[in-house]
């Protein structure tokens, strides 16, 4: 009865279109799904980008960066549809879209995050005067939610982000590496959470487009003992 009532004043919304979805069950309309570009093959060993030759292993990106994270997954194409889906996501409270995105990310990497078996969860963070803000961390969700659906544990706060920085959208990837100087810290009180020694981090994010981020976080944490630094995203943009 409770669950009947809950539908009936908070009905599933889409996270494209952001209505209602029909049928009753689904987490997105069946037709804005359809609209949903999935990351397939070839795509770059390294990041995932998706890339045109069949015969490339890597991304130009990743062939002409010395990127220190092992490897990543991402879901989706960042198009104008995802754009539209994440920036609600993000900046709309339309904090319930995450429960579509989990499940998609359980259902096409579930499998593989297991076999890279991370000694932890991550979420990517914001700074505190953006989460004041926005009143919530979107990779934190994220994170949470896969934790829960994984039976990985999640260590929220290993990285702390101390610098407020420029939004990346707007700088080259010079300016994105030089704006993400030092912004990450790693929190060793957070780490003693954890009863073994750290040795592999899944990091979690909703969009990869340098890889300037990822490799910030990545950098401070092998300068702590890390080895391996692996990355989910929701979204990643397409390569070269």
């Amino acid at each position: 009865m409770l669950q009947v009532l809950l539908d009936i004043l908070y009905p599933v919304r889409c996270p494209v279109c952001g209505e209602i979805v029909i049928p009753k069950g689904n987490k997105i309309c069946p037709p804005c799904e359809g609209r949903l570009q999935f990351v397939t093959e070839p795509r770059c060993k390294k990041c995932s980008k998706p890339i045109e030759e069949d015969q490339r292993e890597y991304c130009s990106d990743c062939e002409r960066k010395n990127f220190h994270f092992d490897h990543g997954y991402s879901l989706w194409i960042y198009d104008s549809v995802m754009k539209k889906s994440v920036s609600d996501f993000k900046y709309s409270h339309k904090k319930e879209y995450a429960k579509y995105y989990i499940q998609e990310i359980v259902n096409n990497y579930g499998e593989t995050i297991k076999r890279l078996s991370p000694d932890v969860l991550v979420p990517v963070p914001i700074h505190k005067s953006k989460y004041y803000e926005r009143g919530y961390n979107q990779t934190e969700i994220l994170a949470k939610g896969l934790a829960r659906e994984l039976k990985i544990p999640v260590l929220t706060h290993l990285l702390i982000r101390n610098k407020k920085t420029l939004a990346q959208k707007h700088l080259s990837d010079k300016e994105r590496l030089r704006n993400l100087r030092q912004a990450f810290v790693f929190n060793k009180k957070e780490a003693y959470k954890y009863p073994n020694k750290l040795k592999k981090i899944l990091l979690v994010d909703d969009i990869y487009t340098t890889g300037s981020t990822i490799e910030a976080c990545t950098n401070v944490l092998m300068k702590h003992g890390i080895d391996r630094v692996y990355f989910i995203t929701l979204c990643i943009g397409k390569g070269l």
